[in-house]
């Protein structure tokens, strides 16, 4: 019998499917058709199956079965557009009057465009179409006489299958199998899987059932003999190898070189073994592999390395505007020349293949595994348009120019490193069978030759010319890891300020940072001539890059020493991750070119909501902050922190900081509780009230004794017991008491100096008047800033923002859409919820011109409080609820923010777009006086 291999099969099954597209007609095509489709398998089909065998039905008439197998299989057809339900009821009438040595197991119906195969024995129905013969056809693999032996689960794989992958991984750690072992064995594992049901290994299935029949105890010793055997070329293997062992192919010498000894198996680990076994793996995601390493690391250990993967959907949005694109309109152009098309073929092929593409934060390698598979197909398009008539008659193995070896990148862990390397060459599998199925030829590279080139190493560290020179490499990028500048260790902090050279300070830069400067010193390394282009830059990144402090930080160094510039960029969207634990993290991708190479018109996609699909608009420049720069003066101007207002308003700060660690801070039953004891300290206590109180109407109180006199505090014994417990707070002698701004230390901030004044605050804003307060935490979903008016004897703490003695102007100023535009745009944020800052936001708010009808606004602002007031037990939070706010109140927004906008432009603004690129005109022509002034000499 024959031992065609899967890929032979496939291949074969392209090439029938092609030749056959055309048959309709039973009378006149169905021979030639069934003819054709055993000679897929080798067979004679005069050897197997009879053509109008004769049979008497359950009617006594006699009918005549199409292509009859005794004991195997029966085939009804029908024309084109047949009704196959018909036909199934066919067949089964004609089974019941065969005798029982002739009953087959398996029954086609066919309109030589639609199939379905039936399993009678496992009741399972497969419904497909002609030109998908190829990706069923290892269903017929009874023709071979290669019978199932058992029924596998072929739901395609998934996350499911990495998390079976991370059990095994689980169980083996347990029992003590840890670090490089784990991951190398591990990593094995996964292709022998892969292969089992791709056609590497042959025949399918043939790892699983040498799995079945091993005891735990053997398991171990068997699989490491099975690694030696994959790594040992057919003719160089022992001649006594165990036929089962021997079956197996030659891989190469580099995955499954490295000897160590093997696991110890218990049941439940075998069980694991062959629970992740059970999955097909034919339509396997590249993405896998990345959720694969996510789902058997811990928590913690993903926040310290930054560790998000994703899902392909997103890799493509990166890869597409960076490179894909354009090579697609490349071709399509070519594909609609009337002259010298062949020429231009042949050029833009090798230019596929003289590509290279480097990741230096390569993980497990997710983003270059579908860079690699997206220029397959594309080459698979110029193959087609190159070969099309004389495919069938071409070798398959010389059509394909494209391979593993284009991929470069940088891993800092050694098992994502090795799964990237393995991702690649399946995925290069995958393809090559792809190619097959397009032109009948089987195409493989088995034993693999090629390698990608993956650095185990620190990329911080790492010269990336040693990897990959700048002169020979087409693209960057990437997703680099996602720390924050809070929460880098020391080791990463200092590698950041040495690569930034900011200074002492060293900034506030996440750990992303790092890779978009080292890209640019790299890009301006390359040497670049008009043949060779520098290298193209994009990166997935925190969208704190884009907004906040860290934009006067980075966005200069970029723009000036490395001579960068955007040509394109994503908004801020939610980061999907296709692993356990999943990532939820709020995203932006930056592509960067060199200034003489960006592309005239810059593409930029932006998001309603951060889980809405990409709009594209296009533009002449970009702001970092990521909206349209084309009007500007200096596309490059960004908004810098200033401790006073820039624009004449009344100055605000930040609410009283204790740093008492929340032991002069009480809630209303402690506060009630303590009261009870020494009721003649209710006078020193107050309200206090943060943006959480603020917003939703809780309630917290403050023991303030800053103004006591201390005869007053002298009999007060639970009072100056408090006191003494946050002197020795400070000291460090006693924990805080609870958590929130008040129990939190400040760099640098001389902790027994503050415990020599304990009665006093860290920062004490005691008003005496009517107060502005403004949250310093907002949320995203909110269409207004929720401002408001607070009186004595309350003290504001330093969560939210202060000004004292404001008029209803002011209010009006930074409750209008105005204002929140400019937040929004310019301000920090957590996630996708914006925070205000005084320095960056309020100080920095451009006024319009007509500065000096502001006082028209009051009435309007006393409108929004008047409808506001008419909602009694309404808290903020629920009023500014963009589903619950009171019609009332949003008319009364709707007028302030009308009357606002047209002190800036009387024709006013459709969009918070439009209104940040106005203020930022405005802001570029009010700091242009204080840039141009010359510096002062000493």
């Amino acid at each position: 019998m024959s031992r065609l291999s899967l890929p032979d099969l496939r291949a074969r099954a392209a090439a029938f499917a092609a030749d056959h597209a055309g048959d309709r007609d039973e009378e006149r095509d169905k021979q030639t058709f069934w003819n054709d489709f055993f000679r897929i398998f080798d067979i004679d089909r005069r050897r197997v199956g009879i053509y109008e065998a004769n049979v008497r039905k359950l009617s006594g008439d006699t009918g005549f079965i199409d292509l009859l197998w005794p004991g195997t299989l029966i085939v009804e057809q029908k024309s084109l557009r047949g009704d196959l339900f018909k036909a199934q009821v066919q067949a089964l009438d004609y089974i019941n009057g065969l005798k029982p040595d002739e009953m087959p197991r398996y029954r086609i119906v066919c309109d030589f465009r639609s199939f379905i195969l039936t399993d009678f024995e496992t009741h399972e129905d497969t419904p497909f179409l002609l030109r998908d013969l190829p990706k069923h056809i290892h269903r017929f693999q009874f023709i071979l006489g290669r019978q199932t032996v058992r029924f596998k689960d072929q739901d395609p794989v998934n996350i499911r299958a990495a998390e079976l992958v991370g059990k095994l991984h689980d169980a083996l750690e347990r029992s003590g199998y840890t670090g490089h072992r784990l991951e190398v064995f591990l990593t094995r594992i996964v292709f022998c899987l892969f292969a089992d049901d791709t056609g590497i290994f042959e025949p399918r299935d043939i790892l699983w059932d040498w799995l079945d029949r091993l005891s735990p105890e053997a398991t171990g010793p068997a699989l490491a003999q099975l690694f030696d055997t994959l790594n040992t070329p057919e003719d160089a293997r022992q001649s006594t190898l165990s036929p089962d062992l021997a079956a197996f192919p030659y891989i190469n010498g580099h995955l499954f070189a490295e000897y160590f000894p093997p696991p110890s198996f218990d049941d439940g680990m075998r069980t694991a073994l062959l629970n992740a076994c059970r999955f097909d793996w034919t339509p396997i995601s590249p993405a896998i592999f990345g959720a694969l390493f996510q789902s058997v690391m811990d928590k913690a250990e993903r926040r310290a390395k930054g560790a998000h993967y994703t899902t392909e959907k997103n890799i493509l949005k990166l890869i597409g505007p960076l490179f894909m694109d354009g090579l697609r309109a490349e071709l399509d152009a070519i594909a609609a020349r009337k002259t010298g098309r062949a020429r231009a073929l042949e050029d833009f092929h090798d230019r596929l293949a003289s590509l290279t593409f480097f990741d230096p934060a390569c993980g497990c390698g997710n983003f270059l595994v579908i860079a690699y598979r997206e220029l397959r197909l594309l080459e698979i398009q110029v193959l087609r348009l190159r070969f099309d008539s004389a495919a069938p008659h071409l070798d398959a193995q010389v059509l394909s120019r494209v391979d593993v070896n284009q991929f470069y990148g940088i891993e800092l862990e050694e098992f994502p490193a090795r799964i990237a390397e393995t991702a690649l060459w399946m995925m290069d599998h995958l393809m090559n069978a792809r190619l097959s199925e397009e032109f009948g030829k089987v195409f493989l590279r088995i034993p693999l030759r090629a390698a990608p080139t993956i650095r185990h190493g620190d990329a911080l560290e790492i010269d990336w010319a040693t990897v990959l020179p700048p002169g020979q490499c087409s693209y960057v990028f990437g997703n680099p890891p996602f720390i924050g500048a809070k929460f880098q260790s020391s080791e990463q902090r200092a590698q950041v300020r040495r690569i930034a050279d900011l200074g002492k300070s060293g900034g506030t830069l996440d750990f992303v940072c790092a890779w978009f400067l080292k890209a640019g010193d790299y890009a301006g390394r390359s040497g670049f001539t008009p043949t060779l282009p520098p290298p193209r830059i994009a990166f997935v990144a925190t969208n704190s890059i884009t907004q906040g402090e860290q934009v006067a930080q980075l966005w200069p160094l970029l723009f000036d020493r490395h001579g960068l510039e955007i040509s394109f960029a994503h908004r801020t969207f939610a980061w999907g991750s296709d692993a356990r634990g999943k990532a939820h993290v709020h995203v932006v991708i930056i592509g960067l070119d060199r200034r003489a190479e960006v592309p005239e018109v810059r593409r930029l996609f932006s998001y309603e909501t951060v889980s809405a699909d990409p709009v594209e608009s296009q533009h002449k420049a970009l702001s970092p902050y990521l909206f349209d720069a084309g009007g500007l003066a200096n596309p490059h101007t960004v908004v810098k922190e200033t401790p006073q207002p820039l624009n004449g308003l009344k100055r605000i700060v930040i609410g009283s900081k204790p740093i008492d660690g929340g032991h002069y801070i009480f809630s209303e039953q402690d506060m009630r509780a303590f009261l009870a004891v020494e009721p003649a300290a209710e006078p020193l206590f107050r309200p206090f009230i943060g943006s959480r109180e603020f917003l939703h109407g809780e309630q917290r109180y403050i023991l303030y004794v800053g103004e006591a006199a201390p005869n007053d505090l002298r009999p007060l014994r639970k009072v100056r017991d408090t006191i003494e417990r946050v002197r020795a707070y400070r000291l460090g002698q006693i924990p805080a008491k609870g958590k929130g701004e008040d129990s939190k230390r400040e760099p640098g901030l001389s902790m027994t100096a503050l415990a020599e004044t304990p009665r006093a605050f860290h920062v004490t804003v005691v008003p005496s008047e009517s107060f502005l307060v403004l949250p310093e935490t907002g949320s995203a979903s909110r269409e207004y800033l929720p401002v408001g008016f607070l009186r004595p004897p309350t003290i504001p703490s330093n969560l939210v923002k202060v000004g004292v003695g404001a008029t209803l102007a002011d209010f009006a100023l930074v409750s209008s859409r105005m204002h929140a535009a400019w937040m929004l745009f310019i301000g920090g944020r957590m996630k996708s919820d914006p925070r205000y800052s005084i320095g960056l936001v309020y100080n920095t708010f451009p006024l319009p011109p007509a500065i000096a009808n502001l006082s028209k606004l009051d009435p309007l602002a006393q409108g929004i409080l008047d409808a506001r007031v008419a909602h009694p037990g309404a808290t903020l939070a629920t009023l500014y609820d963009p589903d619950l706010m009171p019609p009332n109140l949003r008319a009364a927004h709707a007028v302030l923010d009308r009357a606002v906008d047209r002190l800036y432009r009387p024709s006013g603004f459709k969009s918070d777009r439009e209104r940040v690129e106005h203020l930022f005109a405005l802001y570029e022509a009010q700091v242009a006086p204080l840039l141009a002034r010359p510096k002062r000499r000493r």
